[in-house]
């Protein structure tokens, strides 16, 4: 329920069975803005993938709050963690492996507050989606 970093050499390793449940992308977003705030100048950008709506935020204390189906109290700590990231300068693209309601609302809501894209990918597609956004992204900034 709480975002972490992994090293390149981690990532392959990483056991999807170990996960806690949940889904806490205010805690992904904040961690994210965090260490995105380190570096100057570039392209600062978050990419989502995920398979559910959010359904943990952190609690003023920073202890993560888990509930499932998601409470408005997540929705609303997440899309000000949103907001944050967009003051920011923080580009969020989103690649939805889930088409719920929640998920596509939600994450619409982000879009529509960020200004960042969304997708609609097949999990054995996902690879091509993010490299065609990025191929793309990267001509319309040379081109300028």
């Amino acid at each position: 329920l709480y975002a972490r970093t992994f090293t390149v050499e981690q990532l392959p390793t990483l056991p999807w069975t170990s996960w806690e449940m949940g889904t806490n992308m205010h805690a992904g977003f904040a961690l994210s803005r965090h260490l995105l705030g380190k570096h100057k100048g570039g392209n600062k950008q978050i990419l989502m993938v995920t398979d559910g709506e959010p359904t943990a935020h952190l609690t003023e204390s920073g202890i993560a709050d888990f509930c499932y189906p998601p409470t408005d109290r997540t929705f609303e700590e997440t899309l000000r963690e949103v907001q944050r990231c967009t003051r920011e300068g923080i580009t969020i693209n989103t690649f939805m492996l889930e088409r719920s309601s929640y998920l596509v609302g939600f994450v619409e809501d982000m879009a529509r507050i960020n200004h960042g894209r969304a997708f609609m990918a097949a999990p054995d597609r996902l690879g091509e989606y993010v490299v065609v956004d990025f191929v793309r992204s990267r001509r319309r900034h040379i081109g300028r």
